[in-house]
């Protein structure tokens, strides 16, 4: 794995900024304020240790150590928070070297959310929470994928979304926003081989990218070409709609403008 490096220095910063904007705070609320919250957490408090607790957004808001996740949430099913509704991560490694680890519970029958927190280290492992709620499973597989963060006793932890010999964890703050160098060499990789390297050249990353006439990578504009020909300068009319349409105007691509970079 890459080593970890400040995301400043390869993630895009935003384009706009308001210099006069002011972030609001988030508004805690005690606990007690909120009857049916409070008589869960009386129950709660009986066999589970809670570091910090809140209401904020209407969600009561529970951290707790990693060690405590299982049977806090095993407790809490039987509360009738029975729906685990989201779990996901969220990457502090450059602020503290840990992940955040939240589960999102669901009661239908009071209406009510509670969300509660753990953090690891970025070495550190978790214990599976499959066994209690089903549809943990892909969760922790998504979490795994995108994060890196491994959960102890999974039935079948393995990738869910990027292939099984994709390199590192797209979601981590240290990853490239448009993939690195191994990123951009596996699609031809796979496809053509690596002996077709100098032939193809590599992925194209930039989703706002298109050549028309790349014969090799992707979709082509206006003339199509056979694989490994090269274009010509015939073309032919480029239709983005169907005829007649009454409610949508017909596009005219002789009046509309390719920008040659992004703004």
């Amino acid at each position: 794995m890459r080593e970890y490096s400040k995301k400043d220095d390869v993630q895009r910063k935003s384009y706009y900024n308001d210099r006069f904007f002011i972030s609001p705070t988030q508004e805690y609320i005690s606990v007690e304020n909120d009857e049916i919250f409070y008589k869960d957490l009386q129950e709660l408090e009986k066999t589970c240790k809670i570091q910090k607790l809140y209401i904020c957004h209407a969600h009561l808001i529970l951290e707790i150590s990693k060690n405590e996740v299982l049977n806090i949430l095993e407790k809490l099913k039987t509360l009738e928070y029975d729906m685990l509704v989201e779990l996901s991560c969220v990457d502090y490694l450059a602020q503290n070297n840990s992940f955040e680890i939240f589960y999102e519970l669901l009661s239908i029958s009071k209406k009510k959310r509670i969300r509660v927190k753990t953090t690891i280290l970025q070495n550190e492992n978790i214990e599976s929470v499959s066994k209690i709620f089903k549809s943990a499973n892909w969760s922790e597989r998504e979490v795994y994928d995108m994060f890196g963060v491994k959960f102890i006793n999974h039935p079948n932890l393995k990738r869910i979304l990027m292939p099984d010999d994709w390199y590192d964890h797209p979601l981590k703050k240290s990853y490239p926003l448009q993939g690195d160098e191994v990123a951009s060499w596996y699609e031809v990789d796979k496809i053509f081989g690596k002996s077709a390297r100098d032939i193809i050249g590599p992925e194209i990353r930039d989703s706002a990218s298109i050549d028309r006439y790349d014969t090799t990578r992707f979709s082509r504009l206006g003339h199509e070409v056979p694989f490994g020909f090269k274009p010509t300068n015939e073309s032919t009319d480029i239709k983005y709609q169907e005829e007649n349409q009454r409610l949508v105007k017909n596009l005219d691509p002789n009046k509309s403008k390719t920008l040659e970079r992004r703004k």
